[in-house]
């Protein structure tokens, strides 16, 4: 079986543009999450992060609102086909409102992978859109 899940959080002192930016650009990706990254920033272009723990190809770029892509980890059971990663970007007031979306997660691996985006992801950008 396969999970979804929905979450958003507000980065503040970021607009869309800047996040999109950082989120497929490798060097400014490795910096925000402390991990490494390699990102071809175009339509089916590869990615790999955390030192090959995530992987995947963009599927999808819509300029400072919009990425989609597929994406897995090395915890995916063999066989299983890779999720579906929608990363929506908006302006707020105080801030960019990031909304994900991913479907199609290994259901045990569901709990996993949101607090995941909240400690790798939500917090670090917070931490360096702050900066």
């Amino acid at each position: 079986m396969a999970g979804d899940l929905h979450m958003q959080a507000v980065i503040p002192n970021a607009t869309p543009r800047r996040v999109y930016d950082a989120w497929i650009d490798s060097r400014s990706h490795g910096e925000f999450t402390g991990g490494p990254a390699e990102i071809e920033p175009v339509v089916g272009g590869k990615f790999t992060i955390f030192d090959g723990y995530i992987t995947g190809e963009t599927l999808e770029l819509v300029p400072h609102s919009r990425i989609v892509q597929a994406w897995r980890t090395t915890e995916f059971p063999d066989g299983t086909p890779d999720s579906r990663l929608e990363v929506t970007l908006e302006p707020v007031s105080d801030g960019c409102r990031v909304t994900i979306d991913q479907t199609n997660l290994p259901e045990d691996q569901v709990d996993s992978y949101k607090s995941g985006w909240m400690e790798y992801y939500f917090d670090l950008m917070t931490q360096y859109f702050s900066r």
